[in-house]
């Protein structure tokens, strides 16, 4: 870049000097001009002739060449100057927003480990991530990154997981929390436990998913790249018969005025602004996404959101947390804090799902030597007896199986029944919790013009009615297996428009399949199943159904800086082709609708990359 301006500056220099100072010597001011051209443009003629040997005649490098060697052939030796140095000036431009592009994604790049410290042997060795295996300890000291996924066993500290997730609060970590690679630790020393080998680890699989972004174009892109290969062609022959036809037709025309015309016409045809400025526009907006914590596998999925009409979530995991937790304890002459403990004595020794967010909820010690004897009946629940009291904790048919008479619960989610001492003695409703952010990204989904909310579930009628009314879903399909979220999924996507997009947004393993069929699919949570994340077009790095809204929005400026530069660019080129054509437009004219018409596009280009949450 230092060596590009400095060319820029002295041939700007001479050019101005050629311009200003008269040496009442044609010569002299005429090799001022081939010097300042030769400083600033004879990369680009090696590049036309090279290209033509190649087959890639008509590119920017050879209307460039054609143009500038053309107004020297006429004597307007200014005029070839400023084309070539403009040119340059609009490349150095688009160096620089395709670099500052590339830096939001470059950031996120940084991620990469360098060296992970493993336990070996009775010693700490460096090491490459690749080369350490699941279940070896490594040592993360505070300041480097952690390279791979595992399990905190020794330590706590705080974690940056903004590259990640793009929250820039720490996050406080301790033994027994799973931790990412990517994430740079803060504070302590901490001892971590492998669970997937680098290649299949979060930091490496973001990376793929960066590296390919590009890959897959929009049809926005793919327009642009046919309309540059038809368009060209078309313009150069309406330039070759500018110059000769008028000249052999026209009554006192000059062969000279006209190939001043067509050579102008050349410099505004280069397609440059579109053909810059429209990929640098999605490459800017992927990067915008990156930088809010979501990776966007291509241009085409980018633009894709923005026509979104049917939005379809799973339940678990995506609008709720995915984790049971103790809503209520109804209690019967007893009260709720000894309810609450008989029930997670008697749920100690199970790893049942229920029994975990019982015990959480007790939040104390267990005293095992007060739990006389467990057994668990399937399919019933538990019979205990805890502090010389028969305790039955399971679902109505244990009540009933045991004739006790017990009031039935009305509340939404799992109840736990409690009998003491065969007297029912209240229950316990458990259910998974909605997410904080929920309500609001639904909202907002209905405020960008979203046709449908859907939600499908394999839970019961009862809860997932209940979690869509508080939600206000259009609709609601619930008790589902995998396949049958295929079928209804399927169904959906019959009632969308034909430009219309229908995503699904999902978390779990069992949502692979649905996530491929939809016309995009949205993994929710980095730390969602890798087949998710496989399947998924769009991954979100925290679990925050609000990003949703965030890409859309973002997807829409997008696609509203790629029209604006569209319509500009071909309404100022039009324009000048046809004042170009009938003289009225010069070669510095032609200049501003090639070179200033990319400069702008491409400013306006790098708009997409401001992200807002």
């Amino acid at each position: 870049m230092k060596k590009d301006i400095i060319k820029v500056i002295i041939s700007a220099i001479l050019f101005a000097v050629g311009l200003i100072i008269n040496f009442n010597n044609q010569w002299i001011n005429n090799t001022i001009f081939i010097i300042a051209y030769i400083i600033v443009g004879i990369e680009i003629v090696i590049e036309a002739i090279k290209n033509i040997f190649k087959g890639e005649v008509l590119d920017e490098c050879f209307l460039m060449t054609v143009a500038t060697i053309g107004a020297f052939g006429i004597g307007e030796f200014p005029e070839a100057v400023a084309v070539m140095l403009f040119y340059q000036i609009g490349e150095m431009f688009q160096d620089y927003a395709v670099d500052k592009s590339r830096k939001s994604i470059s950031d996120l790049m940084n991620i990469r480990p360098d060296f992970a410290n493993v336990e070996r042997n009775g010693s700490i060795q460096k090491v490459k991530p690749e080369d350490v295996k699941i279940n070896e300890i490594i040592v993360v000291k505070p300041g480097e990154k952690i390279p791979l996924d595992g399990c905190i066993i020794e330590g706590k500290s705080s974690i940056d997981t903004k590259a990640l997730t793009g929250e820039s609060m720490p996050q406080d970590v301790q033994e027994g929390k799973n931790v990412l690679s990517g994430c740079i630790n803060l504070t302590g020393v901490i001892k971590i436990q492998v669970v997937k080998e680098y290649g299949e680890s979060t930091v490496n699989k973001i990376l793929d998913l960066v590296e390919n972004a590009s890959e897959k174009k929009s049809k926005s892109e793919n327009f642009i790249t046919k309309f540059a290969k038809y368009y060209t062609p078309i313009v150069v022959i309406i330039a070759v018969i500018l110059a000769v036809i008028p000249p052999l037709i026209i009554k006192d025309a000059t062969f000279s005025t006209w190939l001043y015309r067509a050579l102008s016409f050349l410099v505004v045809s280069c397609p440059c602004a579109l053909v810059i400025s429209i990929p640098l526009s999605f490459f800017g907006g992927i990067g915008g996404a990156s930088k809010m914590g979501i990776l966007i596998k291509g241009s085409n999925y980018l633009e894709g959101l923005a026509n979104t009409e049917i939005m379809v979530f799973d339940k678990t995991g995506t609008l709720t947390k995915g984790v049971f937790e103790v809503q209520k304890v109804n209690a019967i002459d007893i009260t709720e804090e000894e309810l609450l403990k008989l029930t997670a004595y008697s749920e100690n020794y199970s790893n049942h799902p229920i029994s975990i967010s019982i015990k959480k909820a007790y939040g104390k010690e267990i005293d095992e030597s007060k739990i006389e004897k467990t057994e668990e009946l399937l399919g019933l629940g538990i019979a205990s007896r805890v502090e010389n009291k028969d305790i039955l904790v399971g679902n109505e048919r244990l009540m009933k199986e045991r004739k006790i008479k017990y009031t039935k619960s009305n509340d939404i989610g799992t109840c736990v029944y409690v009998a003491i001492d065969g007297k029912f003695a209240g229950n316990i409703v458990i259910a998974d919790k909605i997410k904080e952010d929920s309500k609001d990204a639904i909202n907002s989904l209905k405020k960008n013009n979203i046709k449908q909310t859907v939600m499908l579930t394999g839970d019961t009628k009862e809860i997932g009615e209940s979690i869509a009314k508080e939600l206000k879903l259009d609709k609601v399909y619930t008790e589902l297996l995998p396949d049958g979220k295929v079928e209804k999924v399927e169904s959906l996507l019959k009632e969308k428009s034909k430009k219309g997009k229908l995503v699904f947004v999902g978390d779990g393993i069992n949502d692979a399949p649905v996530l491929a069929i939809s016309d995009i699919g949205i993994a929710m949570g980095g730390l969602g199943s890798d087949a998710a994340i496989e399947a998924a077009d769009i991954v979100l790095m925290t679990d925050e159904p609000s990003k949703i809204v965030n890409a859309i929005k973002l997807s829409k400026k997008t696609l509203r800086i790629v029209k604006e530069n569209i319509i500009f660019a071909i309404f100022i080129k039009i324009l000048i082709l046809v004042l170009s054509a009938f003289g009225i437009a010069t070669m510095w004219e032609a200049v501003f609708a090639d070179v200033g018409v990319s400069i702008i596009a491409i400013i306006n280009s790098l708009r997409a990359m401001k992200a807002k949450k």
